[in-house]
């Protein structure tokens, strides 16, 4: 398995994705815009993660970069290669994709839960119907045309969708660590102006290691799901696998 990630600033990196990728034996490569990093040959990778960032999708005139990425997401989804989006990362898939991304009603920043959608196909990652997630967010998109909406939260509609097979995206950070969520506050602090759905540093900092541990056991599900890797070659459950 070779997994390539696109990573926009230096603080959001792969987090938790990071450790299951390598116990599951993938080689990890990457393009870091922020370092003018180079695109790969499609033919070299086997599963794109694509993270999150502070830009939006819109804003090819400040980050030029924008129009090529958004150009090779919707070439690695067209030659059938999973793909997974976080917060950015999803509004870029559905972007490249010809939909919206614009302002959220609400901002989302902090611990709050997302709610499972019903669904009838069989084919469909199943979220739990309700669990509490880390967001940090202002923007949402419209879907994706034959997308299948996951998960919606009271603040944000679209959070999570599925299209095809193999093309996961998620407005929220499942692969947050308690360093990821600190390096984010550190860059972030001035948004922290709490509200319905933005939580005080103080708070975001108090959660407990049973959320991270369920986010980073839900992480797995959703990469297990995309690449049919369990750790080490084991059958079982990815949410068994750290």
């Amino acid at each position: 398995m070779r997994a390539h990630y696109l990573q926009h600033v230096p603080f959001e990196d792969l987090g938790s994705i990071e450790s299951w990728l390598s116990a599951a034996g993938a080689e990890i490569t990457s393009t870091r815009f922020f370092e003018q990093g180079n695109l790969p040959n499609l033919e070299e990778i086997d599963l794109l993660v694509v993270m999150g960032g502070p830009m939006s999708a819109n804003d090819e005139e400040k980050c030029p970069w924008l129009a090529a990425e958004k150009l090779f997401i919707r070439d690695a989804i067209w030659s059938d290669i999973p793909v997974l989006g976080v917060c950015l990362g999803a509004q870029l898939i559905a972007n490249a994709l010809g939909s919206r991304v614009y302002q959220n009603r609400e901002k989302e920043i902090g611990w709050f839960p997302v709610h499972r959608i019903p669904s009838s196909g069989s084919s469909n990652f199943c979220f739990p119907p309700s669990v509490e997630v880390f967001h940090w967010h202002g923007e949402t998109f419209d879907l994706p045309p034959d997308a299948t909406r996951l998960a919606r939260s009271e603040g944000c509609e679209n959070q999570a969708f599925q299209l095809g097979r193999a093309v996961i995206g998620l407005q929220f950070h499942l692969e947050t660590t308690p360093e990821s969520a600190k390096r984010m506050i550190a860059q972030g602090r001035s948004e922290l102006l709490p509200s319905k759905y933005v939580q005080s540093e103080a708070t975001i900092l108090a959660a407990s290691p049973e959320k991270y541990q369920e986010i980073k056991c839900l992480m797995g599900e959703v990469l297990f799901f995309l690449t049919g890797l369990p750790r080490g070659g084991r059958p079982e459950s990815a949410g068994n696998l750290f």
